[in-house]
């Protein structure tokens, strides 16, 4: 993990010059544990601002290859610069909050966007509900508190190319391994899909702004996207009829 190999640095004072990282595996990209990251900086002579170990989780979630280097800058120099993080204009911080940007918007699409679909298992009584949605970055374990706050009340499977959310009655576990996704279709989407049709009225859909609002990767997962093409076809020939 980042966290074990930074802290090994900083204890034999290795400067971010003289280290060069490379990504291994999918489980090196992140910290092990929340609250494992405040002893990232434990028997380096100094104490790491909480403010600073949230930024440095927030960078080792993204996928860019420069994210583990960016990281340990920022730490090694927060430790000799108590008010390294308030100065926007250095370049290590602005990189920084350029991917933290960017977390904080993949986190707020993946709560926004995931759709659960009911997956009937024979011969049982339990109702499972399973998902699936593809985030940009390594968001997983700051997403997972949140679906396991909200839906308390059922069980149910997130996956995505970069690992799964489950909950299975009180327990929540996050892993790391691909997924593939898994196509099912209940009936509560069907009625969706009625629904929506009865309800949709091409003069309020703004194209440009559901592009800016709701990125175009995310379309295809959802079942009221995957409508709008067809209908505004529709509407656009009856507009046309002679």
């Amino acid at each position: 993990m980042w966290r074990d190999h930074a802290r090994r640095l900083l204890k034999h004072g290795v400067p971010p010059e003289r280290v060069e990282w490379r990504v291994r595996s999918a489980q090196d990209d992140l910290f092990a544990e929340g609250e494992a990251v405040a002893d990232v900086a434990a028997g380096a002579g100094g104490t790491v601002r909480r403010d600073c170990l949230g930024l440095l989780r927030r960078i080792l979630c993204h996928t860019s290859e420069d994210r583990f280097a960016l990281a340990y800058r920022v730490l090694w120099r927060s430790l000799r610069q108590p008010d390294l993080l308030r100065v926007a204009t250095d370049p290590d911080i602005a990189a920084a909050g350029y991917l933290a940007r960017q977390i904080r918007r993949d986190v707020h699409d993946m709560k926004s966007y995931v759709r659960f679909r009911e997956k009937r298992s024979p011969g049982s009584n339990m109702r499972h509900f399973l998902a699936w949605y593809e985030p940009e970055h390594h968001i997983l374990e700051l997403v997972a508190p949140f679906f396991s706050g909200r839906f308390t009340d059922m069980n149910w499977l997130i996956l995505t190319p970069k690992g799964s959310i489950a909950q299975d009655d009180a327990a929540c576990v996050v892993t790391r391994e691909v997924c593939v996704r898994e196509t099912v279709e209940d009936e509560t989407e069907q009625l969706w899909h009625t629904y929506y049709r009865s309800v949709f009225n091409p003069a309020r859909i703004k194209l440009k702004a559901m592009r800016s609002e709701m990125p175009r990767r995310l379309w295809k997962n959802l079942p009221e996207t995957d409508l709008i093409p067809e209908m505004l076809v529709a509407a656009q020939r009856r507009d046309f009829v002679p």
